[in-house]
């Protein structure tokens, strides 16, 4: 087993090394592209940093996911909170004297004092900022990060609610989901993280390339409200004391619909298994920023028993889900069980439909993918529950998806519960 962990964790920083020397060579080769440092660093928040990489790489961005963290055995793998387990492009440190349009950093805990403690990170964005370079941060990474440097100095600035109280005197606090003040953008939270990235897209880019990348996401039309769920057949989902649920992944899923399931769910209290239908544990998203090793191998996972099967998107990874066979007969033996299952953006309709997991059913799907459903009639919906059924349309509804999932696990006032601390509503 300690053989095998070790030659994964060599396999990743190679792979990763030549992830970061494309990107470099890509900087040096006269394209215009803006170059984009995510930090990221043990505890960081996943969902943060995912959307951060994720909609910046949408924009055109050249963004570059650099570990804080201290070598160690574990090479370029990165513990994220809620055990999520991502691998870098490279470390803050082998960065220095490389410049950078943006340097943004998400949030958590620790891993906003493990940013914080980086002196490499905090002499590169200090450099960063004095040459006039655009900055953010969101969560705790305002006041525990870059308050603490002294960079917010008679700026106004947000951060996660309860960490308000720790800006620095000379910090002007705002509470609102995103804040822009000179170079600097700050926001709150897991469930504004959106928000956050398109608004540095906006500062990079200019509007129309905001609004442009914020059309395929489908970002809730008003922030902040109570989500809402289309519910038909109305049923109880009958789980263990601690649901147990799969959230298979492939190369080609979408990260920031993975990364939320895995999140908001763990943060419920649900047992996650996260299942390689691939033939290695680590798998590569579709935007190729976050590449995630899973807890186990679908062989493995497929002897276990669980409450929920939900499918990520990303059209290459739902064509793999559709063409593994043992996914798709335990998706079947889940239907047959009147056992709850799930997909959300390309995976209605690219591994639900196709294989009759749709028959009799309302469900929706990512839009420009929606006329593959045979019945099209819930297809405007951003979340459908029907029965033992649940679908989801895209990266913009995935928190709202994991939501409506926690609720009919555990109950609506969980999911508020779930939704404030997000800052979702």
């Amino acid at each position: 087993m300690a053989a095998a962990a070790s030659s994964l964790v060599r396999r990743a920083a190679a792979a990763a090394s030549r992830r970061l020397l494309h990107a470099r060579a890509f900087a040096s080769g006269g394209e215009t592209a803006k170059r984009v440092l995510v930090p990221v660093a043990a505890g960081t928040e996943p969902i943060e940093a995912a959307a951060t990489a994720d909609v910046l790489n949408r924009a055109g961005a050249r963004v570059t996911v650099a570990t804080a963290d201290p070598p160690g055995d574990d090479g370029l793998v990165v513990e994220a909170a809620y055990g999520v387990k991502l691998v870098a492009d490279g470390r803050v440190a082998d960065l220095e004297g490389e410049a950078f349009d943006l340097i943004a950093l998400p949030g958590g805990m620790p891993g906003s004092v493990n940013l914080r403690d980086c002196k490499a990170l905090e002499k590169m964005v200090k450099k960063h900022a004095e040459n006039g370079g655009l900055y953010g941060a969101i969560c705790a990474a305002p006041a525990v990060t870059l308050a603490y440097w002294g960079m917010l100095k008679g700026l106004k600035a947000s951060c996660y609610p309860s960490f308000m109280e720790k800006f620095t005197a000379d910090v002007i606090p705002v509470n609102s989901r995103v804040v822009v003040d000179r170079n600097a953008v700050t926001s709150q939270g897991p469930g504004t993280a959106i928000e956050f990235a398109l608004a540095l897209v906006e500062r990079l880019y200019g509007k129309e390339k905001m609004e442009e990348v914020a059309g395929p996401l489908y970002v809730r039309p008003q922030h902040g409200v109570e989500y809402t769920i289309e519910e038909l057949n109305s049923v109880e989902w009958k789980c263990s004391d601690t649901p147990q649920v799969l959230v298979p992944v492939a190369n080609g899923s979408e990260e920031m619909e993975a990364i939320n399931l895995i999140d908001v769910l763990r943060r419920a209290g649900v047992n996650v298994t996260v299942a390689s239908v691939e033939e290695k544990l680590q798998i590569v998203t579709r935007r190729h920023k976050f590449n995630l090793i899973a807890d186990m191998m679908l062989d493995e996972a497929s002897e276990m028993q669980f409450d929920l099967i939900v499918m990520p998107g990303g059209l290459q990874g739902a064509q793999k889900f559709a063409s593994t066979k043992k996914l798709v007969d335990l998706l079947k033996k889940q239907a047959e069980s009147n056992k709850p299952y799930g997909a959300i953006c390309a995976s209605p309709a690219h591994v639900l439909e196709p294989h009759g997991l749709l028959k009799g059913k309302k469900a929706t799907a990512f839009p420009p993918m929606s006329h593959l459903l045979t019945d099209q009639s819930a297809c405007d919906h951003r979340v459908v529950v029907d029965g033992n059924l649940i679908t989801s349309q895209a990266p913009g509804t995935a928190t709202e998806f994991s939501l409506a999932i926690v609720e009919k696990l555990l109950g609506r006032d969980k999911a508020i519960s779930i939704a404030k601390e997000l800052i979702f509503m």
